[in-house]
């Protein structure tokens, strides 16, 4: 049988002060998020699907100092920068009926290096992409992506483990501390039982490894949260 998948673009919550107003994230942690973006740090939004991902994504950018050049690389456009005065939207485009024509997100990424940017921004990254998202965050350059991921330390070890699919030549040891020194905050939002949209933690690097584990700092836990258990046996 046909199926047929409607994307429906719905109003949105345009600031980071609009989201705290709908209980998304305390103001506490929302002027932390907004200090780190002017400060031009390395920010991975992580969640499960339909979490509110881009929607703080969006948000944050709000705070984008007006100076800077804005490149966006997506697969369908999602990111919004409107009234920034420098601001280039990128996406990716599928191979023709022969074949030919195809322009990869990692392409893009690429491409994007060349466009004198100041700030990198990636909708989103499933695969390979990721290494060039790494490489663009150890240039010197902030950049900023969302990804799929169950908690914030689950999207650090997704984030040590999707550049590896770039090809053989590509060892843990590099991208471990890679991702150590090159992002500096993971926030994780989750969706309630309710429908409610919430920033459940917000984790900051030290830029230091310890026996190949990645050493964070909690700045901000959602004391609503429900708490996830694990065991581990030898």
């Amino acid at each position: 049988h046909w199926a047929v998948n409607v994307r429906r673009f719905v109003v949105r919550p345009r600031s980071v002060g609009e989201l705290v107003a709908r209980g998304t994230l305390t103001q506490e942690c929302a002027d932390y998020l907004e200090s780190a973006v002017v400060a031009g740090r390395s920010i991975v939004i992580a969640g499960g699907t339909q979490a509110g991902k881009t929607t703080l994504l969006n948000a944050l950018l709000t705070c984008v100092p007006m100076q800077e050049r804005v490149i966006s690389c997506e697969e369908v456009f999602e990111v919004r920068l409107d009234g920034h005065p420098d601001w280039v939207a990128l996406q990716t485009r599928d191979a023709s009926g022969e074949g030919v024509g195809e322009v990869t997100l990692r392409r893009l990424v690429k491409e994007a290096l060349r466009m004198r940017p100041t700030r990198l921004v990636v909708g989103e990254v499933r695969q390979a992409e990721a290494l060039d998202l790494l490489v663009a965050m150890n240039s010197g350059m902030p950049a900023m992506s969302t990804l799929h991921a169950n908690s914030a330390r689950e999207a650090l070890v997704k984030l040590c483990t999707l550049p590896l699919l770039a090809g053989q030549n590509i060892a843990a040891d590099f991208v471990v501390p890679t991702v150590a020194t090159a992002l500096d905050v993971i926030v994780h939002v989750a969706q309630d039982a309710h429908g409610g949209r919430r920033v459940r933690e917000v984790l900051e690097l030290t830029g230091r490894v310890e026996e190949g584990v990645i050493e964070t700092e909690a700045r901000y836990v959602d004391a609503a949260a429900p708490r996830r258990t694990t065991s581990c046996r030898r």
